[in-house]
């Protein structure tokens, strides 16, 4: 298969699985516990069914929405995935080229193997850095103020992360960071030679934008998992939140918002947006899932917050359905890092294209001029007990 025959969530898995080292796969494909979320988070969408007006003379509809205080091409972007390097040795300077050219939204993770500044120096596009309380205030102090200085656009604070959850396939893979050979893993490794080579080939493994304040996760072999129980504070409270708004003083997100009575303190504490998000079914397995919270969520708060769907995307159709339930924007991880593997940049390029061309054929298909259009009206719910 070549990337030129990725039509698909399906085809950009099956490609990125022939590509990378099956630690690796793994640790992008799978999720936490039984993933029953995981597979929720898509299944969700299911639920309901697009209503659809005609000879509403569409012409080329508007794809464009504005979220963090930036007009976008369309309402989708990549949501913040950490250590991008091992899923294509360009990592993050593809994916923010990519995004840059399709005018939507790079979100850069605390995890990252670019600094900040690199990523501000190539890429001219709108751009979102995802924070992580520290245990260490420095820390997360240093990284607000070099994205200000940056020109970052926007920032979310991750906090559904407070530990990491149980990924089971990590546990059987033998995932870390820096990938390590072991009996377990070394015939994975060596069955993919291309990826070796381009891995050591390419600079030592890092965390580039807490390098000099930790060596977790850089020149030892410590896994994901360890990182974020050793460094992330598990005490983090709503002050904490609301310091980080603060201190940023621009448009801001809390990323993990599951509830409407969260999403109400997230208007009180300053907030601009949310990202309902349960960290890619990745998290607390048996969650509900980012769709099935839009509605209840646009309910209660209207057009006091952003709200940005992340999690479970696959198709232009789901991103449609979730602007009618009252999002504003969506955001994928899981598809975009498969294609990030499948192709590097030329990979992220093809999601994007592919993904640009279902919503606005979709949306002309709905009789949509643009996204204000689609509201509750263009979406019938299954079951009669959504809430």
């Amino acid at each position: 298969m070549s990337l030129q025959n990725c039509y698909n969530f399906d085809d950009f898995r099956k490609l990125a699985k022939k590509k990378l080292p099956s630690p690796i796969f793994h640790y992008i494909d799978g999720g936490a516990d039984d993933e029953i979320t995981l597979k929720r988070n898509t299944k969700s969408f299911d639920d309901c069914d697009l209503v659809p007006n005609i000879l509403a003379s569409v012409g080329k509809p508007d794809l464009s929405t504005t979220i963090f205080g930036k007009k976008i091409d369309m309402p989708l972007f990549l949501s913040p995935c950490a250590m991008q390097r091992l899923y294509h040795h360009d990592g993050d300077k593809a994916s923010a080229r990519a995004a840059d050219k399709f005018g939507t939204f790079y979100s850069m993770s605390t995890m990252a193997n670019n600094t900040i500044e690199e990523i501000s120096n190539i890429s001219g596009g709108p751009k979102l850095f995802q924070l992580y309380v520290h245990k260490d205030q420095s820390i997360t102090d240093d990284l607000i103020d070099r994205c200000r200085r940056s020109g970052f656009d926007g920032m979310c604070l991750t906090v559904d992360t407070l530990v990491a959850g149980n990924r089971e396939r990590d546990h059987r893979t033998g995932f870390t960071t820096p990938p390590k050979l072991t009996l377990q893993s070394l015939m994975s490794f060596a069955l993919h030679p291309s990826w070796v080579f381009n891995y050591l080939t390419h600079g030592k493994f890092k965390l580039a934008n807490v390098a000099t304040k930790t060596d977790k996760g850089t020149n030892i072999a410590k896994s994901v998992i360890e990182y974020i129980n050793e460094q992330y504070d598990p005490a983090m409270n709503w002050k904490d939140a609301e310091y980080c708004v603060k201190k940023w003083n621009g448009p801001f997100a809390l990323k993990g918002v599951m509830s409407v009575e969260d999403a109400k303190r997230a208007i009180d504490i300053g907030c601009t947006a949310i990202m309902i998000s349960n960290h890619g079914g990745r998290q607390l397995d048996g969650s509900r899932s980012p769709f099935d919270q839009v509605k209840a969520i646009s309910d209660a708060v209207g057009d006091k917050l952003e709200i940005i769907l992340d999690g479970g995307v696959r198709r232009g159709t789901h991103v449609l359905k979730a602007i009618a339930a009252g999002a504003k924007a969506c955001s994928f991880g899981k598809m975009f890092l498969f294609s990030l593997a499948a192709g590097g940049q030329k990979g992220v390029e093809h999601l994007l294209q592919n993904m640009h061309d279902e919503l606005n054929r979709n949306m002309v298909l709905m009789g949509c001029k643009n996204l204000k259009e689609l509201n509750s009206s263009k979406l019938i719910y299954r079951t009669s007990n959504k809430i």
